[in-house]
């Protein structure tokens, strides 16, 4: 039986990897988690330098998920490559970057930075607030889509992801875009837009008024996003939202998912990624697939 999946020529051991912010960059997971038997780790969003992240309370559970308004904290590349990069290659899985900027030049600058780091692939957090174009997120607007990712194609040496924002009216639209850029591969959905309100306090739930709502509740949006992008582009697809167990997994790729992430679910279920590995092993056996990617998106 074979798991392995190639995207834009790194291979994969499995199609299980973690959703960038739920997981650092492994440290804290890897007491409970194997990080060897995951198809790949994609790190928390790496700026160019430290950003402290939104004001709290930042975190609010809904019905079936969260909302989040984190602010994308981190404590920027120089650290990431001195602490990360090394922890993460000690183990056996590939090593996914997730990059996050307010401006083109700033994701250049981590995309240069990266250039000659023992790193696999880059995912470029496009749902960033733009701040040259009044906040609007990069991945809102297909022409920004297209520029950003023909910018960061030009600096990569490593095969890039474009994340893309399910906050959009056709996001195949935005996923044509990335692929014109020159997009490798596109990964999706990221967080819809939410709101909590506090009754008690007649407040919102979060400080920054909206947060990014993930979790098992996005799940049916996420595979009909996934369903719609992998008939509109030749680029492999990485699926994620609201995954929590090997079922749901299976769902994105018979939909047109090369790969999947898993994100919230590390939360309540920290096991929850190699869980997922092992029962798409048993699904394989149950249904006769030989290759995984015999599965991608047989579901027409």
């Amino acid at each position: 039986m074979n798991t392995t999946v190639n995207l834009a020529g790194v291979e994969l051991k499995n199609p299980v990897m973690t959703a960038s912010g739920t997981f650092g960059s492994g440290q804290e997971y890897s007491e409970f988690v194997d990080l060897n038997r995951l198809g790949a780790v994609v790190t928390k969003g790496v700026a160019n330098v430290p950003w402290p992240g939104n004001p709290t309370p930042r975190i609010a559970e809904t019905s079936s998920g969260m909302l989040n308004a984190i602010g994308l904290q981190n404590p920027g590349i120089d650290v990431f490559c001195e602490r990360d990069i090394p922890f993460l290659k000690k183990y056996d899985t590939k090593i996914i970057v997730n990059v996050c900027g307010h401006s083109t030049e700033e994701y250049l600058e981590v995309v240069d930075r990266l250039a000659d780091e023992p790193v696999d692939l880059l995912e470029i957090n496009i749902s960033c607030p733009n701040v040259k174009e009044g906040g609007i997120a990069f991945g809102q607007n297909p022409k920004a889509v297209e520029a950003i990712t023909r910018e960061v194609k030009k600096h990569a040496k490593q095969p890039i992801i474009m994340k893309l924002s399910p906050n959009v009216t056709d996001i195949t639209e935005t996923a044509k875009a990335a692929e014109a850029g020159g997009a490798d591969v596109l990964s999706l959905i990221n967080t819809l837009t939410g709101m909590k309100i506090d009754i008690h306090r007649q407040t919102f739930a979060l400080a920054n008024k909206t947060g990014g709502m993930s979790g098992p509740a996005v799940k049916p949006i996420a595979v009909r996003m996934v369903y719609q992008v992998a008939n509109a582009v030749n680029v492999p697809i990485i699926g994620m939202g609201g995954i929590s167990s090997a079922e749901d997994a299976i769902e994105f790729i018979l939909a047109g998912a090369s790969a999947v992430s898993i994100g919230t679910a590390n939360f309540f279920h920290p096991t929850t990624t190699v869980e997922v590995v092992e029962g798409i092993e048993k699904y394989m056996e149950k249904y006769h697939f030989e290759n995984l990617s015999d599965m991608v998106g047989i579901v027409k």
